[in-house]
């Protein structure tokens, strides 16, 4: 996205972004932007950075959760006059941003009370933290240790309230083919029931992009050639 931005000379002065999610720790104390596996260090070192100075956006204007920012970060966003998109992927268990289904922190009494929620600290599911501990910055090997336990991450309500949202279900490690997880969970969102037992199922509800690979969308069948 950087290159095409330079290539095109795309001017992002004017442009705001909220990071969607971002770790904390045991006690609800978000990962500092200064932490190399947080979300909010990879956005500015990977995309951020690589923008040509004179169009990429002002520093104030790339937002991250913090443990400063939080109490405050929807009324920011509403302030602003809502997003005008929102990007999501849904982790192992169907999440959106870190909205797990068993987070007792998202606990509601009925979808409609569930899509009002905002940004919090929450609980990550023991899904979650298995998923994650297989990407690279985790070592990739499975140390559910590496993987905080909790994460600050925007509600519902903020993705419902974009403008427009897209998803994308393609998530794989190193190219792998066998990231089956999200070959069910895909479904699960796409053609499941509506409920937060399954956070992205929501988008069902309302206008949404998706983007599925051909790996994710394969069909899911026994293959004995990958054996036990």
């Amino acid at each position: 996205m950087a290159e095409i931005i330079n290539r095109e000379k795309i001017s992002c002065r004017n442009l705001h972004t909220f990071n969607m999610d971002e770790y904390a720790d045991q006690d609800g104390r978000i990962a500092p932007e200064t932490w190399e596996f947080g979300f909010g260090h990879a956005f500015k070192k990977f995309f951020i950075a690589n923008i040509d100075p004179a169009l990429r956006p002002p520093d104030k204007q790339v937002h991250l959760l913090s443990d400063e920012s939080l109490p405050d970060y929807d009324k920011i966003i509403a302030d602003l006059g809502g997003a005008d998109i929102t990007y999501v992927g849904p982790g192992w268990t169907g999440h959106i941003a870190f909205v797990d289904p068993d987070a007792p922190e998202f606990a509601a009494s009925s979808l409609e009370e569930w899509k009002t929620f905002g940004t919090r600290i929450c609980t990550l599911s023991p899904l979650t933290i298995a998923q994650n501990s297989l990407h690279g910055c985790f070592g990739a090997s499975g140390d559910l240790t590496a993987v905080p336990p909790k994460a600050a991450t925007i509600g519902p309500a903020q993705v419902l309230n974009a403008k427009h949202r897209i998803a994308t279900h393609a998530i794989s490690v190193g190219g792998s083919k066998t990231h089956s997880w999200q070959r069910l969970t895909t479904r699960l969102c796409l053609h499941g029931p509506v409920t937060p037992l399954v956070p992205e199922s929501v988008l069902q509800t309302t206008r949404t992009d998706v983007w599925v690979s051909e790996s994710a969308a394969a069909n899911i069948e026994v293959r004995w050639d990958l054996g036990y």
